[in-house]
């Protein structure tokens, strides 16, 4: 069997193991150190001590554990409840207020948290129960849910964006600003779609009875400006601070970090007790995407070393593609693959063959990894295997069946993909903010190339890293 050959076993067997339930780090680096031994022998040992050290010293990664701790303090702060009351209340008048003010929530929790099944989780707890008691359809209600606590992925900061970074060896600032506006025109289309559904479609989304609609003017004010205005300012602080350059993603995160537990303390919801959980919830996230860092340069490395980016870039170029005709079917693969796979393996594994390509079909990493933040909206809502979809299925009602809430998704997910069209035809969407802030240049990025060992293996001062 030839060494390329070897490689697309490699990856082939991978897929087979984790379709079984094998842990997919751990994983990773079995199937990387028994096909780097048949390929390199001793030499893989060398690979596995430099990438791992290579993972724990990138710079890059020190913000996701910051941001993971931020938003589980905001999580157990119990702030998701004042703040769906607050906008419920603003949103009364509103067609489908229940639904808009679910969307709004969503997006902003989703923001501060980054963590689908938490925002999903909750929301389903808060606002799913409270659509259901107003008569909202059930579909409608679940696929609400279900599209707003996926935004999180997309919405900066984003801890998908801070790992393609890492991974493509992008600027995680110019990820965030180039996908401020698509997030933000992602969200406000579903809150669109909702209301739309209310005005056409009444009797799926009623409106509010008078008596909790009529709220004097003060209340409304000072419910928002008590629950609202703080997280928004926070977030806003964080993100601001990054996309001016006042400060680095790691810095901000930090100070998000001690804002959430300012936050916390605030509203009387701060424990030792919940900062304990919160660490240890951290740690556990962390350590599994530091696993997967480190499993996926090992893989990635031996299957490059073994020829098989070769044959995928070989099989890419063989095939009658353009630009555009390349987009449509990377982005069809990761769709795809958001069935059995969550979209760190995805980030971390496949999006690293789909790099190479880019310079041969003219298609800019900064662009591409906003597409891919997209598409993963749609891993977490697609059947058969939508998480988001179980996500609210563990704590809805009994009589909610998992078919309904899958069909809710169904609208949502066409969304989804009418907003990359409008993203590719219109690409400035993406490029512009990048351009106003820091002269960004499309094309102007470039891909991180996999290392791998030479003969005589790496040098003391040659340890790789996988991002600058």
């Amino acid at each position: 069997m030839s060494d390329g050959m070897l490689g697309l076993t490699q990856l082939f067997l991978f897929l087979f193991f984790i379709m079984l339930g094998f842990p997919i780090a751990f994983t990773l680096m079995a199937m990387g150190l028994f096909f780097g031994y048949l390929g390199m022998q001793e030499r893989i040992f060398d690979l596995l001590v430099q990438r791992t050290y290579a993972v724990m010293s990138n710079d890059v990664l020190i913000s996701v554990p910051l941001f993971v701790l931020m938003g589980y303090i905001i999580e157990r702060a119990n702030i998701l409840d004042r703040l769906f009351r607050s906008l419920q209340m603003a949103s009364g008048n509103i067609p489908g207020s229940l639904a808009v003010a679910t969307l709004a929530t969503c997006a902003l929790f989703a923001t501060a948290t980054g963590i689908v099944g938490a925002v999903v989780t909750l929301m389903g707890l808060l606002a799913f129960p409270a659509m259901l008691r107003a008569g909202y359809d059930v579909r409608l209600a679940s696929g609400v849910i279900c599209a707003g606590g996926c935004l999180g992925i997309l919405i900066p900061p984003s801890i998908m964006l801070i790992l393609f970074g890492a991974t493509a060896g992008v600027s995680v600032v110019q990820l965030y600003a180039a996908a401020f506006i698509p997030g933000v025109m992602l969200a406000s289309l579903y809150i669109l779609y909702a209301m739309g559904i209310a005005l056409l479609k009444p009797e799926m989304a009623p409106r509010l009875p008078p008596g909790e609609v009529n709220i004097p003017f003060s209340q409304i004010a000072i419910s928002l400006l008590t629950s609202f205005i703080p997280l928004a300012a926070l977030i806003a602080m964080v993100l601001g601070a990054i996309l001016m350059g006042l400060a680095t993603p790691s810095e901000a995160a930090a100070m998000g970090s001690l804002g959430s537990i300012i936050l916390a303390v605030i509203y009387r919801s701060f424990s030792f007790a919940k900062l304990k959980e919160s660490v240890f919830l951290t740690a556990r996230t962390s350590a599994m995407v530091c696993w997967l860092f480190v499993g996926s340069a090992i893989f990635s490395s031996v299957f490059g070393y073994l020829g098989g980016q070769d044959l995928v870039e070989q099989f890419f170029k063989s095939l009658p593609l353009n630009t555009f005709t390349f987009m449509i079917l990377a982005q069809l693969l990761i769709f795809i693959l958001g069935w059995p796979l969550e979209w760190t393996e995805i980030i971390v594994i496949f999006v690293p063959i789909f790099l190479p390509l880019l310079d041969d079909f003219g298609v800019d990493p900064l662009f591409f990894g906003v597409m891919v933040a997209l598409n993963l909206q749609t891993s977490f809502l697609s059947p058969p295997v939508a998480m988001a979809a179980f996500y609210l299925k563990g704590v809805a009602p009994k009589h909610v069946r998992l078919e309904d809430i899958f069909k809710g998704c169904m609208p949502f997910i066409y969304i989804v993909v009418m907003c990359m069209l409008m993203i590719y035809a219109f690409p400035g969407l993406v490029t512009w903010l990048p351009e106003q802030l820091y002269g960004f240049t499309p094309g102007s990025g470039t891909p991180v190339q996999l290392d791998v060992p030479p003969e005589g293996g790496f040098q003391e001062d040659e340890v790789p890293r996988i991002a600058d």
